[in-house]
């Protein structure tokens, strides 16, 4: 595992700086550039190098649906971008990084799409006129014969639960965020919520009063945590699943901020085992998302289908529940 040290080293800024920006410290002020550095050094240095194929000529797009700024909130789509991009580098694939905010109005020369995100039906359009191969990562468009690639979040959010009643929880939480298509207002469902609510409801243990919804940022989790605090008082949950590592680091700051042990008196489990999961306190229980597998198994997914595939895969890829010390 790579130490503070370590990324303080490749971002070029000191050890006490990435500790507060890894644990989301609110009264720290620095760049977003910064923070992008030190966000990109710590997913580089846990990344496990494979021995490279070369792709000689070959160029690809990435698309990202959100801006950049977006990204520094939620960690996940970050590392999967990472994921793409390091594949793409060590097969010798030419490839070009966009933001949905900075998108060109054309992309001449590309071989095809990788598509990280969640797009409408009129951004798909307009993909489709960049090149009409494209590999969707962490959302399916339902298309029909498209290339998908998505976390198995439904297995991975039951096994979490399995956890907790395997240590004797029956009053469970969920914190968790929604996310909404461009142009949409009605957000999309969200597997993990609804795996918990389905899974709580078949155990005869869903409380819906404990469940709380905003965004997947770390000042929503700290929200959501303080209204559960407040609203539920002494019937607090002593178990929470949160959507995302960065809500959960939020999480943990309010309630620290209130005098609520963790995990003595509430056990949390986070989701993606973002590397920030490690240097929060006390250190983050995490359902892993592989997602520099999700990334690398796009730009596979791409080489296959221009190599003349041309039927859709659906690719589920695996989880891992990570247990650190917010857990008892």
């Amino acid at each position: 595992m790579a130490t503070i040290k370590d990324i303080a080293k490749k971002a070029g800024v000191s050890p006490a700086t990435v500790s507060r920006v890894l644990n989301y410290d609110p009264k720290l002020s620095v760049t977003d550039e910064t923070r992008k550095k030190i966000f990109e050094a710590a997913e580089e240095l846990s990344y496990q190098k494979k021995k490279p194929r070369r792709y000689a000529n070959t160029n690809i797009a990435v698309l990202h649906w959100y801006t950049e700024k977006e990204e520094l909130n939620d960690l996940y789509y970050l590392s999967i971008r990472l994921g793409v991009e390091k594949r793409a580098k060590e097969l010798g694939i030419n490839q070009e990084t966009y933001f949905m905010d900075e998108l060109p109005e054309a992309l001449p020369g590309i071989d095809g799409i990788i598509a990280i995100g969640k797009f409408s039906k009129a951004q798909i359009k307009s993909l489709t006129q960049f090149h009409s191969t494209i590999v969707f990562v962490d959302y399916n468009p339902g298309l029909g014969n498209e290339d998908v690639i998505m976390a198995d979040l439904a297995k991975g959010v039951r096994d979490v639960l399995d956890y907790f009643l395997e240590k004797g929880h029956t009053n469970i939480g969920y914190i968790g965020g929604r996310e909404c298509l461009q142009g949409e207002t009605v957000p999309i469902d969200d597997k993990r919520e609804m795996t918990f609510l389905s899974y709580m409801q078949e155990k005869n243990l869903l409380r819906r009063e404990n469940m709380f919804v905003g965004s997947f940022s770390v000042d929503s989790g700290y929200q959501l945590m303080k209204q559960a605090v407040e609203q539920l008082g002494d019937l607090l949950p002593t178990a929470f699943l949160v959507g995302s590592d960065t809500m959960a680091v939020g999480c943990l700051r309010a309630l620290h901020e209130l005098g609520i042990a963790v995990p003595n008196r509430v056990s949390m489990i986070g989701v993606n085992d973002m590397t920030i999961a490690k240097y929060t306190y006390p250190s983050l229980s995490s359902l892993k998302v592989y997602t520099e597998i999700m990334g690398e198994t796009a730009v596979d997914a791409l080489l296959e289908r221009m190599d003349g595939r041309n039927i859709g895969k659906r690719i589920y890829v695996a989880t891992e529940l990570i247990l650190r010390g917010s857990v008892v």
